[in-house]
């Protein structure tokens, strides 16, 4: 099998069903499995490929039925950016929408967030449902905000620690795999994902962020499961705040109608295709409608205060985050020069999260500890006109000498122009 696919023969869905079971029951050693992975890396996977890889490695473990779940159950994906705190106020919008969302997320590793982390720096809150648990709370909730267990999908976790090592985390057909078996498993009934393109991204390019979007959309097609993928841009980090309590407090603003406008937008395009996807809308304008009511009346922010209470969470950070939330001893503006007037040319998403990461908001290896407290927040956004003496942004940081090497990252991230600057659209394509 491993030297059919080096000599590019197609591989049926019981040979892949081989390999996943393989690396499942540990009866394929690493280096046989380490090579099938390399021969799928340069010799890529076609569609039928692609999922049969998905669902065999969705049915390696559990799946997550809900038979108890009478509404829709859409979730939602992103591929991972800088401050794309989106899940953790989208999900309790939808789900004012009449609309299920059981949705498992990760751990920030490098330069992009978790969602996660971000949730755990809420006092008390539990990530680590079982999987009765999860079933009862969407059934009673309809919305939960999990991490994997491990009875969905353990081929992933085999197959993911390889993939790290030998070269091999960029095949897109096993991101596809990895990706889809994990939210398949959930037991939804539809998918919409973000995958995102530019500086702060795991894909730079637009055309391979492109090629990713259409094989994981095409996949999920050929399994039954209906898909949307919309393209966005990630050159400058989503929102005004990184750094995992920073990004909850601006979560708790958009649910208050107080949200960034970038943040926004991409919230809005995603909610929007998940209600559509759902069918509780027909049109994107009745989803838009519908979403702006769960924020304008209140029922987006009450379902994320009943969320964070199911799962043993300190509701008192939806009324008053800076008193609740995790705070950094030290904090510091970083101001415009006087060079530095006219407008913003761009905030460099990467320096951003490099600055981020010093301080300790991230990791860069998976068993690194998180400071929940410290980031990066009020920042500008490119487009804005600025002065001398202008807060471009503020740094939270717990150690001084990290706050002086962030405070120096951040202020090399954002450029300026002495000429008005076209911002470029966030959602560029739906697919």
């Amino acid at each position: 099998m491993i030297a059919a696919k080096r000599d590019a023969r197609k591989l049926t869905r019981d040979e892949i069903g081989a390999f996943v079971r393989g690396a499942t029951d540990g009866s394929w050693a690493d280096y046989q499995l380490s090579a099938m992975l390399m021969a799928i890396c340069i010799r890529g996977m076609d569609t039928d490929e692609t999922a049969a890889l998905t669902e065999a490695m969705m049915n390696s473990g559990t799946v997550a039925d809900l038979p108890g779940v009478r509404l829709p159950k859409v979730d939602k994906h992103s591929t991972g950016g800088v401050g794309d705190k989106v899940s953790i106020h989208l999900a309790p919008m939808v789900a004012a929408c009449g609309v299920a969302v059981p949705m498992m997320s990760g751990r920030g590793l490098g330069h992009t967030g978790g969602t996660l982390d971000k949730l755990e720096s809420i006092p008390g809150f539990r990530v680590g449902l079982t999987l009765p648990e999860y079933r009862a709370q969407m059934e009673t909730l309809g919305v939960a905000l999990i991490g994997q267990t491990a009875e969905l999908a353990p081929a992933d976790k085999k197959l993911y620690a390889l993939r790290d090592v030998t070269g091999t985390v960029e095949s897109i057909p096993l991101i596809t795999g990895s990706i889809l078996s994990k939210k398949l498993a959930e037991g939804i009934d539809a998918l919409v994902l973000d995958v995102k393109f530019g500086a702060g991204a795991f894909m730079r390019e637009k055309a391979r962020a492109r090629e990713l979007a259409t094989t994981m959309v095409a996949a999920c097609r050929h399994l039954g499961k209906p898909a949307r993928a919309l393209l966005t841009a990630m050159n400058q980090p989503l929102g005004r705040a990184v750094g995992n309590a920073l990004e909850i407090a601006e979560c708790i603003d958009c649910l208050r109608g107080n949200g960034p406008a970038d943040l926004m937008e991409v919230t809005y395009a995603l909610g929007e295709q998940m209600l559509l996807l759902a069918g509780v809308a027909k049109t994107m304008g009745e989803a838009r409608a519908k979403l702006e009511n769960a924020i304008a009346s209140g029922a987006a922010l009450e379902k994320l205060r009943a969320l964070i209470v199911a799962q043993n969470g300190d509701p008192r950070v939806v009324d008053d985050p800076p008193g609740h939330l995790p705070s950094a001893k030290h904090q510091e503006a970083v101001v415009a020069g006087s060079g530095a007037g006219g407008y913003v040319a761009g905030v460099d998403a990467m320096g951003v999260a490099l600055a981020a990461l010093r301080l300790g908001a991230g990791r860069v290896r998976a068993e690194d500890k998180i400071d929940h407290a410290v980031g990066i927040s009020k920042l500008v956004k490119a487009g804005e006109r600025v002065a001398a003496g202008d807060t471009l942004a503020v740094i939270h940081a717990n150690n001084e000498d990290a706050l002086a090497e962030a405070h120096e990252g951040v202020a090399r991230a954002i450029t300026f122009s002495q000429a008005p600057v076209a911002v470029e659209a966030l959602v560029t394509e739906i697919i």
